[in-house]
């Protein structure tokens, strides 16, 4: 498992499986008590409760290996978009939230989000405003709205340590997620560029290495590459016409079946399903008798 990592103030806290999902690394602002995000591997969480202490929890966005471990720090405050404060309060609105129609899926999800995530509705002791800076004892932070992988998703510019904490936007070779039903393949693209100019030096990532102390530049074209590289798999498929249940067996998204289903078949359908939208909102493609076809 990596190691933790001390950034200035900062104190980088990797999840458990290298910080691949179901968990999701963490950043902890020494002096000030705040946990950015509350996923990472279970006993470092733990001991920094016992420890120096968590006295508020700051999420990046809403998703559940994010908020995974907040039963932890029972009456610890957190803090949140106001955008995003919907699903957190009331599990039918996450399902919805993810766009889960299928009852059987959301059967899935509902006992999936208890037993496996400890999701109780919750309300946030507060809100961000986008573009505010918020003044710690040990540093400064710019709040970056950077809608897309959802929409409420929210970036942290620590300013003294010149560190980046992007979220999910992890650059890691899976490439960007943007299945919920409010998320956005163009708010991605535009978000992940926002954050490749803010002047950072140190750039901290919720998913696998998470760490990166040299400029990973080339990485952020590569991340963005994997959208266009999806793309045109998806419409060399479409040489003739197509339903959705046909092109979502064909695995784009996650290059071959996997179980459960109610994870990555649904996760399928609503990946492909934004570049099917993309597709018809730019002109390149219809749908007609329930089939795609390029026009």
């Amino acid at each position: 498992m990596p190691e933790e990592k001390t950034i200035g103030p900062l104190r980088f806290i990797p999840g458990g499986n290298n910080g691949r999902y179901p968990y999701c690394n963490s950043v902890y602002v020494e002096g000030a008590g705040i946990l950015i995000d509350a996923g990472a591997d279970v006993e470092r969480l733990r001991a920094l409760r016992e420890g120096p202490g968590v006295r508020e929890i700051w999420l990046s966005h809403w998703h559940e290996d994010h908020i995974a471990q907040l039963g932890l720090f029972e009456g610890v405050p957190f803090r949140q978009m106001q955008i995003e404060a919907e699903p957190l309060a009331d599990l039918e609105a996450f399902l919805d939230w993810y766009g889960i129609a299928d009852e059987e899926y959301r059967r899935f999800w509902r006992a999936n989000l208890v037993q496996n995530f400890g999701y109780r509705p919750r309300r946030a002791a507060g809100f961000f405003r986008p573009g505010e800076v918020i003044e710690l004892p040990s540093c400064s932070v710019e709040v970056i709205l950077a809608p897309g992988h959802t929409p409420g998703h929210t970036a942290f510019y620590f300013r003294e340590p010149q560190a980046l904490f992007m979220g999910d936007y992890d650059l890691t070779g899976f490439g960007p997620w943007y299945g919920d039903r409010d998320s956005s393949i163009e708010g991605t693209i535009a978000s992940v560029r926002r954050l490749r100019e803010v002047p950072a030096r140190t750039w901290i990532t919720g998913h696998e290495n998470g760490l990166f102390e040299q400029n990973p530049g080339p990485l952020f074209d590569r991340y963005l590459g994997v959208i266009d590289e999806r793309e045109a798999k998806l419409v060399a498929y479409l040489s003739a016409p197509r339903t959705l249940r046909e092109i979502v067996l064909q695995w784009i998204i996650y290059r071959k079946p996997r179980e459960p289903k109610a994870f990555f078949e649904w996760g399928e359908a609503a990946m492909i399903g934004k570049h099917l939208d993309r597709l018809i909102r730019n002109g390149a493609a219809v749908l007609e008798d329930g089939r795609y076809r390029l026009i």
